[in-house]
């Protein structure tokens, strides 16, 4: 595939987590991690079914060759654990989302979407150069809310009857943004976070 797409395809590597490009080869992994919690069951997120991961990966990669997409495999103990990415790339802008994140319950409310995050907006904010980093979730996805909040994200808005569920339901979705000026302070507020974890 080729890498001539802002931003390029890059590894990021933490402390617990790896994030690598996604790839064919990580399916047999992510069938098993969508398993642990049988996540599609979530009405209110878009988390592929054992049976559509390839249809899933071959997406998310298609969207990558097409320059709007960066999608990652999410890697915890030598396997996968998971789906992140880059995405809604503006290249001319340097603005992005990061969405599409899904992980397997047993690594849930742990240090890894912490970790995955820090590394995600560090390299947007300090070696990309973003002017933003979106994140969008559905109105009623409580815990995906939370979780961006923790982050220190701020709400700019809900857009209303914004897209059709699988279900035929209509998702009001809630945006948020950090803006450069902001991560200093979303910087010092993850790495507090990660070291009280490690701490525990």
């Amino acid at each position: 595939m080729t890498d001539a797409h802002w931003p390029p395809q890059i590894t990021l590597k933490g402390k617990n987590v790896r994030l690598e490009p996604l790839l064919p080869e990580h399916r047999e992994g992510l069938v098993e991690a969508v398993k642990d919690g049988e996540l599609w069951k979530l009405w209110y997120t878009f988390v592929p079914p054992p049976e559509r991961m390839d249809e899933e990966i071959e997406n998310r990669r298609g969207f990558e060759a097409k320059g709007s997409w960066r999608p990652f495999a999410v890697i915890v103990d030598g396997r996968p654990a998971g789906m992140t990415n880059y995405m809604n790339i503006d290249a001319s802008a340097k603005r992005l989302e990061i969405g599409g994140t899904w992980y397997r319950r047993s690594v849930q409310k742990g240090p890894v979407n912490t970790e995955c995050k820090f590394m995600l907006l560090r390299h947007a904010f300090e070696e990309l150069d973003c002017i933003a980093v979106e994140f969008r979730t559905h109105y009623f996805n409580r815990p995906s809310r939370k979780a961006i909040e923790r982050l220190g994200a701020k709400l700019d808005g809900t857009i209303r009857n914004h897209m059709r569920m699988p279900d035929g339901s209509l998702r009001d979705t809630c945006v948020y943004s950090i803006l450069p000026h902001e991560w200093p302070a979303v910087k010092k507020n993850l790495v507090w976070q990660m070291e009280r974890a490690r701490a525990v």
